[in-house]
Protein backbone atom coordinates (compact mmCIF):
# COMPACT_ATOMS: atom_id res chain seq x y z
CA UNK A 1 0.00 0.00 0.00
CA UNK A 2 1.34 3.33 -1.32
CA UNK A 3 2.06 6.07 1.62
CA UNK A 4 1.89 9.60 0.59
CA UNK A 5 2.81 12.71 3.28
CA UNK A 6 2.19 15.89 2.38
CA UNK A 7 3.15 19.15 3.95
CA UNK A 8 2.92 23.03 3.15
CA UNK A 9 4.99 25.96 4.89
CA UNK A 10 4.49 29.53 4.17
CA UNK A 11 6.77 32.84 4.74
CA UNK A 12 5.86 36.05 3.36
CA UNK A 13 9.43 37.48 2.96
CA UNK A 14 10.21 39.05 -0.76
CA UNK A 15 13.26 39.72 -2.27
CA UNK A 16 14.44 41.17 -5.38
CA UNK A 17 16.99 38.84 -6.62
CA UNK A 18 15.97 37.37 -9.83
CA UNK A 19 18.26 34.07 -10.96
CA UNK A 20 19.36 34.51 -15.09
CA UNK A 21 19.70 31.41 -17.10
CA UNK A 22 22.65 31.48 -19.27
CA UNK A 23 23.04 28.89 -22.10
CA UNK A 24 26.32 27.30 -23.47
CA UNK A 25 26.93 25.55 -26.86
CA UNK A 26 26.96 21.70 -27.67
CA UNK A 27 28.56 20.24 -30.73
CA UNK A 28 26.75 16.93 -31.94
CA UNK A 29 28.72 13.49 -31.55
CA UNK A 30 28.49 10.56 -33.64
CA UNK A 31 26.37 7.82 -31.48
CA UNK A 32 24.38 11.33 -29.32
CA UNK A 33 20.72 11.64 -28.88
CA UNK A 34 18.87 14.35 -27.59
CA UNK A 35 18.07 12.36 -24.53
CA UNK A 36 21.84 11.23 -24.18
CA UNK A 37 22.31 14.76 -23.95
CA UNK A 38 19.85 15.33 -21.46
CA UNK A 39 21.54 13.04 -19.61
CA UNK A 40 24.86 14.42 -19.42
CA UNK A 41 23.62 17.84 -18.60
CA UNK A 42 20.97 16.46 -16.31
CA UNK A 43 18.08 19.03 -17.96
CA UNK A 44 15.04 18.17 -19.02
CA UNK A 45 14.65 16.71 -22.86
CA UNK A 46 12.04 19.10 -23.27
CA UNK A 47 14.08 21.93 -22.12
CA UNK A 48 16.49 21.35 -25.11
CA UNK A 49 14.22 21.10 -27.54
CA UNK A 50 12.46 24.08 -26.44
CA UNK A 51 15.68 25.70 -26.53
CA UNK A 52 16.73 24.47 -30.47
CA UNK A 53 13.86 25.33 -32.53
CA UNK A 54 15.72 24.81 -35.71
CA UNK A 55 16.02 20.90 -35.28
CA UNK A 56 12.38 20.17 -36.90
CA UNK A 57 12.76 16.31 -35.83
CA UNK A 58 14.61 16.16 -32.18
CA UNK A 59 14.77 12.12 -33.38
CA UNK A 60 17.15 12.94 -35.75
CA UNK A 61 20.50 15.03 -35.38
CA UNK A 62 23.57 14.84 -36.67
CA UNK A 63 27.21 15.25 -35.73
CA UNK A 64 28.58 18.65 -36.37
CA UNK A 65 25.26 19.95 -35.43
CA UNK A 66 25.15 22.71 -32.50
CA UNK A 67 22.81 22.83 -29.89
CA UNK A 68 21.75 25.65 -27.25
CA UNK A 69 21.99 23.76 -23.77
CA UNK A 70 20.25 25.93 -21.16
CA UNK A 71 22.71 26.67 -18.36
CA UNK A 72 20.90 26.23 -14.56
CA UNK A 73 23.69 25.56 -12.53
CA UNK A 74 23.23 28.31 -10.26
CA UNK A 75 19.82 27.04 -9.43
CA UNK A 76 21.15 23.17 -9.16
CA UNK A 77 23.54 24.33 -7.18
CA UNK A 78 21.16 25.88 -4.49
CA UNK A 79 18.80 22.67 -4.74
CA UNK A 80 21.77 21.04 -3.78
CA UNK A 81 22.43 22.95 -0.79
CA UNK A 82 19.32 21.52 0.34
CA UNK A 83 20.21 18.18 -0.54
CA UNK A 84 22.70 18.51 1.78
CA UNK A 85 21.10 20.32 4.54
CA UNK A 86 18.72 17.37 4.22
CA UNK A 87 21.36 15.17 4.71
CA UNK A 88 22.86 16.63 7.50
CA UNK A 89 20.01 16.23 9.19
CA UNK A 90 18.89 13.25 8.74
CA UNK A 91 22.39 11.94 9.86
CA UNK A 92 22.08 13.75 12.84
CA UNK A 93 19.06 11.56 13.52
CA UNK A 94 20.82 8.31 12.71
CA UNK A 95 19.14 8.04 9.25
CA UNK A 96 20.58 7.04 6.17
CA UNK A 97 21.06 10.20 3.22
CA UNK A 98 19.04 10.87 0.48
CA UNK A 99 20.00 10.53 -3.30
CA UNK A 100 19.59 13.46 -5.32
CA UNK A 101 17.53 12.41 -8.49
CA UNK A 102 18.12 14.90 -10.91
CA UNK A 103 14.86 14.09 -12.68
CA UNK A 104 12.98 14.17 -9.62
CA UNK A 105 14.79 17.54 -9.15
CA UNK A 106 13.51 18.32 -12.55
CA UNK A 107 10.05 17.20 -11.64
CA UNK A 108 10.13 19.16 -8.36
CA UNK A 109 11.35 22.65 -10.35
CA UNK A 110 8.18 22.07 -12.54
CA UNK A 111 5.83 22.37 -9.32
CA UNK A 112 7.44 25.18 -7.96
CA UNK A 113 7.50 27.37 -11.35
CA UNK A 114 3.63 26.14 -11.99
CA UNK A 115 2.80 27.43 -9.26
CA UNK A 116 4.35 31.07 -9.91
CA UNK A 117 2.50 30.54 -13.65
CA UNK A 118 -0.95 29.64 -12.15
CA UNK A 119 -0.56 31.95 -9.16
CA UNK A 120 -1.43 29.63 -6.60
CA UNK A 121 0.20 27.42 -3.61
CA UNK A 122 -0.73 23.90 -3.00
CA UNK A 123 0.22 20.27 -3.32
CA UNK A 124 -2.80 20.17 -5.74
CA UNK A 125 -2.18 22.13 -9.52
CA UNK A 126 -4.16 23.00 -11.62
CA UNK A 127 -2.09 21.76 -14.69
CA UNK A 128 -0.12 18.27 -13.04
CA UNK A 129 -2.82 17.21 -10.22
CA UNK A 130 -1.40 15.79 -6.99
CA UNK A 131 2.62 15.50 -6.66
CA UNK A 132 1.84 11.30 -6.56
CA UNK A 133 0.47 11.61 -10.29
CA UNK A 134 2.83 14.14 -11.62
CA UNK A 135 5.31 12.13 -10.31
CA UNK A 136 4.07 9.48 -12.34
CA UNK A 137 3.06 11.00 -15.34
CA UNK A 138 6.97 12.12 -16.00
CA UNK A 139 7.00 8.27 -15.60
CA UNK A 140 8.92 7.79 -12.16
CA UNK A 141 7.79 4.69 -10.22
CA UNK A 142 7.82 4.72 -6.11
CA UNK A 143 6.20 2.64 -3.35
CA UNK A 144 5.87 5.59 -1.31
CA UNK A 145 6.17 9.23 -1.52
CA UNK A 146 5.88 12.58 -0.05
CA UNK A 147 6.28 16.38 -0.83
CA UNK A 148 7.33 19.50 1.15
CA UNK A 149 6.22 23.05 -0.16
CA UNK A 150 7.41 26.58 0.70
CA UNK A 151 7.69 30.11 -0.56
CA UNK A 152 9.40 33.41 0.19
CA UNK A 153 12.82 32.04 2.15
CA UNK A 154 15.76 33.32 0.52
CA UNK A 155 17.79 30.76 0.64
CA UNK A 156 18.71 27.17 1.64
CA UNK A 157 19.28 27.58 5.05
CA UNK A 158 16.27 29.81 5.64
CA UNK A 159 13.62 26.87 3.63
CA UNK A 160 15.49 24.05 6.27
CA UNK A 161 15.13 25.99 9.05
CA UNK A 162 11.34 26.26 8.32
CA UNK A 163 10.52 23.23 7.20
CA UNK A 164 12.70 21.59 10.28
CA UNK A 165 10.54 23.99 12.73
CA UNK A 166 7.33 22.08 11.36
CA UNK A 167 6.47 18.99 12.24
CA UNK A 168 5.02 18.16 8.99
CA UNK A 169 7.89 19.23 7.09
CA UNK A 170 9.96 17.79 9.77
CA UNK A 171 8.51 14.64 9.53
CA UNK A 172 9.00 13.98 5.65
CA UNK A 173 12.67 15.03 5.75
CA UNK A 174 13.30 12.23 8.28
CA UNK A 175 11.07 9.95 7.11
CA UNK A 176 13.17 6.61 6.88
CA UNK A 177 11.19 4.94 4.14
CA UNK A 178 12.28 7.28 1.42
CA UNK A 179 15.49 6.50 -0.26
CA UNK A 180 15.87 9.59 -2.95
CA UNK A 181 15.12 13.41 -3.10
CA UNK A 182 14.54 15.87 -5.72
CA UNK A 183 14.09 19.63 -4.78
CA UNK A 184 13.48 22.42 -7.16
CA UNK A 185 13.57 26.07 -7.04
CA UNK A 186 12.02 28.75 -9.00
CA UNK A 187 11.65 32.91 -8.70
CA UNK A 188 8.74 34.79 -9.69
CA UNK A 189 8.73 38.00 -11.44
CA UNK A 190 9.36 40.13 -7.81
CA UNK A 191 12.19 37.34 -6.76
CA UNK A 192 10.22 35.49 -4.65
CA UNK A 193 11.28 32.05 -4.15
CA UNK A 194 9.11 28.98 -4.34
CA UNK A 195 10.34 26.08 -3.04
CA UNK A 196 9.38 22.16 -4.01
CA UNK A 197 10.84 19.45 -2.06
CA UNK A 198 9.58 15.87 -3.81
CA UNK A 199 10.49 12.58 -1.66
CA UNK A 200 10.64 8.87 -2.87
CA UNK A 201 11.30 5.21 -2.57
CA UNK A 202 11.78 3.72 -5.81
CA UNK A 203 9.22 0.70 -6.25
CA UNK A 204 11.91 -1.89 -6.61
Amino acid sequence: MRKYFITICVFLMLFTANAHAQSSTYTVKSGDSMWKIAVKYQIGLSEIIAANPQIKNPALIYPGQKLTIPNIDSVKSVESEVVRLVNVQRANAGLKPLTENWELSRIARYKSQDMINKNYFSHTSPTYGSPFDMIKSFGINYSTAGENIAMGQRTAQEVMNGWMNSSGHRANILNSSYTQIGVGLAKNSKGTCYWTQMFIKPRS
